[in-house]
């Protein structure tokens, strides 16, 4: 070929064989929109129970699709799925979608993890669940319980088991500054005031083992089979419950039954995040210096809430029952005051 033929080709006259994997990839995503909705309400293994359009009675198995990647996806969610959602034995749908969290309840295994743990999205009240006696009352995971939900968005709700065995009051007296709702059962007793608060909406179960709590979603939940156990003699019970389940409730709504747990590790939380739930400090908070723990003296002697109370804008009581919870999330064992 002479330097004239060459000058008279162009591309079109030359093929290049593509090198191995030279395939261009599109970025493009499939939109799914024959994706229909649920909530996630069990997990087992790489595989969620799924309530189509949070229906109890449409329930199906689904893997989480590739195009996910490490997205968590736990009880409470709400998700879009596609594939098959017959429900049938033995098929399975993909999730394919998470739609964004109202709330969370989060963990760690203690307060030096810096792994926190979602243990369940867009619940309205986190249910603290505590024996008045057999086990005796832990007022350290109480108030773990209430600076979870408070940061995590939640209602918290005391629930006082076992009334038949000890009073109440004194324990009341301990949370009053605090304004949690309270719901006293007991053993010999239908749970009413528990299920008038818990009807249509979406309820976290949370307490130590031994404490009634089985027994209780057992009580609301006349189905849910869920397994009740005798407390062990060391004080703590033994567990009962091995994975958290949403159980739809007769008169409408979900009850998330948790294992019962032995630790409630807060290392995911900050002092501004508990202050936030009281607003009559949380402006005055935002003028402490960085890094103040709202503690007061000695440990933030700098430290603005004590103005809050001076100038009348908060009771003295309140703001210890703030500290009190603060020291707990610190890990500070402190104790409620007895009055």
């Amino acid at each position: 070929m002479t330097r004239g033929d060459w000058r008279r080709l162009d591309e079109s006259d030359v093929h290049v064989r593509p090198g191995k994997g030279s395939r261009p990839r599109s970025k493009r995503r499939p939109g799914h929109a024959d994706a229909e909705a649920a909530m996630i309400v069990g997990v087992d293994r790489g595989r969620w129970t799924c309530a189509l359009g949070g229906d109890p009675g449409r329930q199906i198995v689904a893997m989480r699709a590739r195009e996910m990647g490490r997205t968590s996806v736990v009880i409470g969610d709400f998700v879009d799925v596609v594939g098959d959602t017959s429900g049938t034995p033995n098929t399975l749908a993909r999730i394919v979608r998470r739609a964004g969290r109202r709330s969370v309840l989060r963990r760690t295994a203690d307060d030096t993890d810096p792994f926190e743990r979602v243990v369940v999205a867009n619940a309205d009240q986190l249910i603290i669940v505590t024996a008045l006696a057999d086990p005796p009352p832990r007022t350290g995971f109480i108030d773990r319980c209430l600076v979870a939900a408070y940061a995590g968005g939640l209602e918290p709700v005391l629930c006082l088991t076992k009334s038949d065995l000890a009073d109440p009051e004194e324990l009341l007296a301990a949370y009053a500054e605090l304004a949690v709702p309270v719901v006293v059962t007991r053993f010999d007793e239908e749970p009413a005031a528990l299920t008038d608060r818990l009807t249509d909406r979406v309820s976290v179960l949370v307490g130590h083992s031994g404490v009634g709590k089985s027994t209780l979603v057992n009580r609301l939940v006349p189905d849910a089979e869920r397994a009740t156990g005798a407390v062990s003699g060391v004080g703590k019970g033994r567990h009962t419950s091995t994975s958290a389940v949403a159980l739809p409730l007769p008169a409408g709504g979900w009850v998330v039954d948790t294992p019962g747990v032995r630790s409630f590790g807060l290392a995911h939380i900050t002092p501004d995040d508990i202050v936030k739930a009281f607003p009559e400090m949380a402006e005055a908070a935002e003028e402490c210096p960085p890094g103040c723990g709202h503690l007061g003296v000695p440990d933030d002697p700098d430290c603005m809430l004590d103005g809050v109370v001076a100038a009348g804008e908060a009771t003295a009581e309140r703001l210890r029952s703030l500290r009190r919870l603060l020291a707990s999330r610190a890990g500070v064992a402190e104790e409620p005051k007895k009055r």
